[in-house]
């Protein structure tokens, strides 16, 4: 009987994001890289970015992520890409620069990196992955671990008095005075996935207009570092991460607020 149905009748609710390259990630079962990426390229394409946009990939998980965006791209060493984006925004000034981070990469060996692009005021625009762990080198603590939480180096669980206590990277750089946008997103079920793309949105408004620099902080999955199945893994993105890393508007500049509120008109 649906062969027979007229074909005006038919409507398209699916297609692939013209900025998002056609082929297969290396990304876990489960993982929310990937939602990420849509999101990103979804974006862009609403936004007619594409062919002026340029990507700084990271060290990481998402170190291949420049191989799943279809659009001008490089590699930075591990915790440099916002001193790349840097010189890549600087030299192109028209261009849209963004990079792509994971906790590892942005919290540890690189929050010197992105403190500074943040304080100088680039306008650039950074992603985020906060998924508690590092996922590419085996499942260590990350910066962003949890109180308690197990991994490969921390058996016992993170404890306070030996590493410190989880950053809130999004709290932080929201203080820093060059910054125009700075958020937390998640990513663990549709309505907040609804909720990041919008955010994700703002933040490279926010390049556009010249406001300074944007951060969008997103919580990630990591089923397999975790040892959890991708459902409980969204649980726990839930039930442990958020009440932790609690979800919000940091800071949003008083010229986006205005440019936001033109656009509505």
């Amino acid at each position: 009987m649906l062969d027979t149905l007229p074909l005006e009748n038919e409507r398209l609710v699916y297609a692939r994001p013209r900025t998002l390259a056609s082929r297969y990630t290396h990304y876990c079962p489960g993982c929310t890289h990937g939602t990420a990426h849509r999101l990103i390229a979804e974006v862009l394409d609403e936004l007619g970015l594409q062919d002026e946009t340029i990507l700084v990939a990271s060290v990481g998980c998402s170190v291949f992520a420049y191989d799943y965006f279809d659009v001008d791209a490089c590699e930075a060493a591990h915790g440099r890409a916002p001193a790349m984006a840097t010189g890549i925004k600087r030299y192109h000034p028209d261009k849209i620069v963004f990079t792509y981070q994971g906790d590892g990469d942005l919290a540890s060996i690189g929050a010197a990196e992105i403190i500074h692009v943040a304080n100088r005021g680039e306008n650039i625009t950074t992603i985020f992955i906060n998924n508690a762990i590092y996922g590419m080198t085996g499942g260590q603590m990350a910066p962003t671990s949890l109180i308690g939480q197990k991994t490969t180096s921390s058996p016992f669980g993170r404890d306070t008095q030996l590493a410190g206590y989880p950053m809130h990277m999004a709290e932080l750089l929201a203080g820093i005075p060059g910054t125009a946008y700075s958020v937390r997103r998640s990513l663990h079920d549709a309505r907040h996935v609804i909720q990041a793309k919008k955010a994700i949105k703002t933040a490279f408004e926010a390049q556009m207009a010249g406001i300074g620099f944007s951060i969008v902080e997103l919580l990630s999955t990591c089923p397999t570092n975790w040892g959890m199945t991708p459902g409980d893994s969204c649980d726990w993105v839930r039930d442990q991460m958020v009440p932790v890393y609690p979800l919000g508007d940091f800071k949003v500049a008083d010229e986006l607020q205005q440019a936001r509120g033109r656009s509505k008109r």
